[in-house]
């Protein structure tokens, strides 16, 4: 387990800013107990296994499982073997924020895709129908640019800052 008890860490700051954390996230619909593990093991100094993030938060490794799953699906958490052992570790990517972005908004392509079948089934959006489906085609279409360019500006600026990639631990 990493060592999360040095004199210096606040261990009761740490749990509130977990659980505050993950109440703010479940506010805007993100899976609470999903947030409660992506944010335990952000706090984390090393890697921790479905069993020592359980004992962290106070839950059963069954809650953890579903959680990580989730969390691995969106790229918030890599999975690694723990050499040895049927277990594996949970950590947190390099740029966990990018990363669940860009995948996440994959989902873009394919509305664009559909909505763009629906304009054309729609008379290419002569229709008011096909114009309303051709309005929320060109929105996707925008919103995926800007991604896209939001992600090359966030490259940038971190490396601006002198944020060099993190070793994988």
């Amino acid at each position: 387990m990493a060592d999360d008890h040095r004199p210096d860490r606040n261990e009761e700051g740490v749990h509130l800013f977990v659980e505050r954390m993950a109440m703010a996230f479940a506010e805007f619909g993100f899976p609470r107990m999903a947030a409660r593990v992506l944010f335990a093991v952000m706090s984390a100094d090393g890697p921790l296994t479905a069993a020592e993030i359980g004992e962290k938060l106070g839950v059963s490794a069954a809650a953890v499982s579903g959680a990580v799953r989730y969390l691995t699906q969106f790229g918030m958490l890599v999975r690694e073997p723990v050499k040895g052992s049927r277990r594996d570790r949970y950590r947190m990517p390099e740029n966990p924020w990018y990363e669940a972005t860009i995948i996440k908004t994959g989902i873009y392509k394919t509305l664009i895709d559909i909505a763009t079948s629906g304009v054309e089934a729609l008379d290419g959006g002569a229709t008011p129908g096909g114009e309303r489906v051709s309005e929320m085609r060109d929105f996707f279409v925008f919103v995926q640019e800007e991604i896209d360019s939001l992600g090359e500006r966030w490259r940038a600026r971190r490396a601006a800052t002198g944020h060099p990639p993190r070793a994988v631990r």
